[in-house]
């Protein structure tokens, strides 16, 4: 996949194949705009379809991770130097506008977290408001800085959590919590988070990026087939009966099980070794 600056993030891959969007415009907190939502859809297409990436995580600049869009410049800041795809009209004008640019445009940035094979980790370094909440909500892992604050405050504009808040913060915490931090507005800090449901770790600011990237290089180094099938396995448990859930999960199971990683698996049980995964992906390069 293409590396380097796009419009509003960096991208860079480590070893063993981490895929790192960092957001760079820490002046604006790195707050979104319809051309950078844009080229995230694109970079996070071509994510999925390289092998060399196995997990990708987000981050930002500064004080914030993303603290939400833009109101003063969303449609109007210009791509970057180096845009992944061509400008477009971005909607909001008209109501049918507002209806096609959050389908198109907006929502669909959390929809293409989500439907990413690769885990994704969300590095919360800062303030995670509105558009950034609900990015990191659509993440496999969040893990906060201690200084971070979360939340919707949508109602604060009259806006709603148009891009899928609602529902990725519901199936965080529950209803009864979710009505109360969505309608009373609420931004709490990363303690208060990880207590409600929506974090899986807070560490010390200076530990984050270490953390993350000790997160990041234990799931690449994990049996990446396997991994990404019980992704998709666990997410459909959510809306599936059991049968339905056994059904489906039969069916995976019936690609890992002779995937040579179970082979490896086994023999490094029998021979009391630590196991080497994914061959298959060095084969590859």
């Amino acid at each position: 996949m293409d590396t380097g600056s796009y419009t509003g993030f960096d991208i860079r891959i480590t070893e063993p194949g981490i895929c790192w969007f960092e957001f760079n415009e820490p002046e604006r907190l790195n707050g979104m705009s319809a051309a950078k939502k844009r080229d995230m859809v694109e970079a996070l297409t071509q994510a999925q379809m390289d092998n060399a990436v196995r997990v990708v995580v987000f981050i930002g600049e500064g004080r914030g991770f993303c603290a939400g869009d833009d109101l003063k410049g969303y449609n109007s800041r210009p791509q970057g130097d180096n845009p992944l795809v061509p400008p477009i009209d971005h909607g909001h004008d008209s109501p049918i506008g507002t209806y096609n640019g959050l389908r198109t445009i907006s929502q669909a940035v959390n929809r293409k977290i989500r439907e990413l094979d690769k885990l994704s980790i969300a590095a919360i370094n800062g303030y995670a408001i509105q558009t950034g909440l609900s990015l990191a909500l659509a993440c496999d892992f969040k893990i906060a800085a201690s200084s971070a604050k979360l939340g919707s405050a949508t109602l604060r504009f009259g806006l709603l959590p148009d891009e899928g808040g609602q529902y990725l913060v519901l199936q965080h915490i529950g209803l009864a919590k979710t009505m109360d931090f969505l309608m009373n507005k609420r931004i709490v800090d990363a303690d208060e988070a990880l207590e409600l449901g929506m974090l899986n770790e807070v560490v010390a600011d200076e530990e984050l990026r270490d953390r993350v990237n000790s997160l990041a290089t234990d799931l690449a180094n994990g049996p990446q087939v396997s991994m990404r099938l019980l992704k998709r396995s666990v997410y459909m448990a959510a809306e599936l009966s059991f049968d339905q859930a056994c059904d489906e999960i039969a069916s995976k199971t019936a690609i890992s099980d002779h995937h040579p990683d179970a082979q490896e698996g086994g023999a490094s049980f029998r021979e009391r070794r630590e196991p080497i995964f994914n061959a298959w992906l060095h084969q590859d390069k």
